[in-house]
């Protein structure tokens, strides 16, 4: 029984081991469950804008026909939108960055449109123009709201597998630092006002 002491010793203490990574592994695998589907809602509300589009534009070109290249830069800049795609769980700073860049080519492009129904007043008062304008709004909320909540997932994760001693569990399964959504180009700089 001496002897076999020392090696139910050092089996409690693998199993333990054992038992903490495992803990620790189904963590991780959690919180990028967590960022996948905060992903999973930033790429919907991006999807919502987009299919609002072509509605808005069908709308402005019955009356701004001869707007053609502002209505062209917005269909050019949804199809852009569209086609990048992420896999969160491969995701990087860079392919975010791309995302990002194209998405704001299209609030871009969306913004000159709206710049341009200012200067028809039927426009403005086209119920359908109205209706459309509000839930491209309320869809810019949403889309501020799921990147804050994807930006906080990927912050939850990221620190996560940071700390000591998970970090090494999470070196060895080869969890990966989550990139975040960035400010834009220009946000840090405050909007000039002139009266």
């Amino acid at each position: 029984m001496k002897k076999a002491l020392p090696w139910i010793v050092v089996l409690g203490v693998l199993a333990i081991i054992a038992l903490w990574v495992a803990n620790v592994y189904n963590s991780f695998v959690t919180l990028e469950e967590e960022v996948d589907s905060a992903w999973a809602q930033v790429e919907n509300q991006y999807q919502r804008r987009a299919d609002l589009v072509p509605n808005l534009v069908a709308t402005v070109k019955g009356y701004a026909a001869h707007e053609q290249e502002t209505l062209e830069g917005v269909v050019e800049a949804r199809a852009k939108a569209t086609q990048i795609t992420i896999d969160p769980a491969n995701a990087t700073a860079e392919q975010l960055a791309a995302f990002q860049a194209a998405q704001g080519e299209l609030s871009q492009a969306l913004g000159r449109l709206l710049a341009v129904a200012e200067n028809y007043p039927d426009l403005k008062a086209n119920e359908n123009f109205l209706d459309l304008q509000k839930q491209l709004e309320g869809t810019e909320n949403r889309i501020t709201v799921a990147r804050q909540l994807f930006n906080e997932a990927a912050r939850n994760f990221n620190t996560t597998i940071r700390r000591f001693p998970k970090n090494i569990v999470a070196s060895i399964c080869g969890f990966e630092k989550k990139p975040y959504f960035e400010a834009e180009d220009g946000a840090k700089q405050a909007p000039k006002v002139e009266f």
